[in-house]
């Protein structure tokens, strides 16, 4: 088996793995100022996403180009928020170099689509090919691909820990090569249930103060937890942005996630945002918590929520989420700024960052490689994937971390 990393290879983003020459792992942007694509020119015969974030699928549309129709494979939520994704995209950046698709090819998406369950194997560029439940966000998955000679799993992005919107990750199907996230390879997750009270407590003690807490949530995952916590712990809050509409889609898809019950609840107990910025100023106004998009500060309505609420240090900006370098979210943390619309803006407002990840954390990612320790290990999705490589090689894994454009043949 020939795997040919595009992207995602010793970085967070971009994710794209070519197998054999035939079948594609992913096909994600990275979401920098300027966005990043995969490297070179592939022209799969078929597509098989991992899950529904914008680093993993946000590219997928550019591949039905011309005349090129490859099908494309993946979980009904994943289909419907890669679709959801790539009209955000063309709605924001479309005509620009910004977008590398059109309109066009959203609509061919729609036409090569194919859903697969969990446990359901199926045939993908003469690769058989099988989802099972990765823990990240509703509708992940990890991707077994069988060649007929060799069995890789590619983990896509996971967690083996309880969240309240998805179980934590039990599978280990049998591999001889395993390719792993390594996104906190040395990190530590906390306790989720004192994550949660720690968060809890700050939002109220800034609402008590007279203070407003806006909170960045990636609109996939995130924002629907965050509501869910602010159900939970009766915290006063608004929703905005995509994550509106994301949380409409997980609700039609009640089998992947935890409780539908509770998820019905959060979305009861939130406000919805329908106004525009004139309603925005008079919610940043508010002793409310306001769940918002971008995750990162890098668009959506938190480009107005920030100004109104930056100058008074009784506010507070609760980050949810993994910032990547370049964004203006890891530099409000790193310099107490941030570009907001083309503008640098000091925030005299608390910035404090909550720990809600929806990956692995070290112990997590080890705690699934311990069942393949006579496996090939193949390290991406990660900052530091050298050394996490190497520190498996000194446990007495056969692990190493792959340069984007290597191929790597097992």
């Amino acid at each position: 088996m020939d795997i040919q990393f595009l992207g995602g290879a010793g970085e967070v983003g971009r994710s794209a793995i070519l197998i054999n020459d035939s079948l594609l792992l992913d096909y994600g942007m990275k979401p920098a100022t300027p966005p990043q694509f995969p490297v070179g020119t592939v022209e799969p015969e078929a597509v098989v996403a991992s899950h529904g974030h914008l680093d993993h699928v946000g590219a997928i549309p550019s591949l039905l180009s011309g005349d090129r129709r490859p099908a494309i494979h993946w979980t009904p939520p994943t289909r419907e928020l890669a679709l959801t994704l790539a009209r955000d995209t063309l709605k924001l950046h479309g005509g620009t170099y910004d977008c590398p698709f059109t309109g066009v090819e959203i609509e061919r998406v729609t036409q090569v689509s194919r859903t697969h369950g969990y446990g359901q194997p199926f045939a993908a560029a003469a690769h058989e090919v099988t989802f099972f439940d990765a823990g990240h966000i509703p509708g992940s998955a990890h991707v077994l691909v069988d060649d007929g000679e060799t069995r890789l799993l590619y983990t896509g992005d996971f967690h083996t820990d309880d969240q309240r919107l998805v179980a934590g990750t039990t599978a280990r199907p049998a591999a001889d090569v395993v390719l792993c996230e390594s996104t906190y390879s040395d990190v530590e997750h906390a306790a989720r249930d004192g994550i949660e009270r720690r968060f809890a407590e700050s939002v109220r003690t800034t609402l008590w103060q007279g203070g407003t807490v806006v909170v960045p949530a990636f609109a996939i995952g995130r924002t629907q937890e965050m509501l869910m916590v602010c159900e939970a712990y009766d915290i006063p809050c608004y929703v905005d942005g995509m994550g509106q509409q994301v949380t409409e889609t997980f609700r039609r898809y009640p089998g992947f996630v935890c409780d539908a019950d509770a998820l019905g609840r959060a979305k009861s107990h939130a406000r919805f945002v329908t106004g525009g910025d004139g309603q925005r100023s008079r919610i940043a106004a508010q002793n409310v918590a306001i769940v918002t998009t971008s995750g990162m500060l890098s668009g959506g309505p938190a480009m107005s929520y920030i100004p109104e609420i930056r100058r008074n240090p009784t506010n507070k900006i609760a980050l949810t989420g993994y910032q990547v370098a370049g964004t203006p979210g890891r530099d409000l943390l790193e310099t107490g700024s941030a570009e907001i619309d083309g503008r640098r803006m000091p925030v005299s407002a608390q910035v404090e960052s909550c720990d809600f990840s929806a990956h692995a954390d070290r112990d997590g990612l080890c705690s699934l490689l311990d069942s393949y320790r006579d496996a090939r290990v193949l390290v991406n999705h990660g900052d530091r994937c050298g050394d996490f490589a190497a520190e498996l090689a000194r446990e007495g894994y056969r692990a190493t971390a792959p340069a984007i454009g290597e191929t790597v043949s097992v």
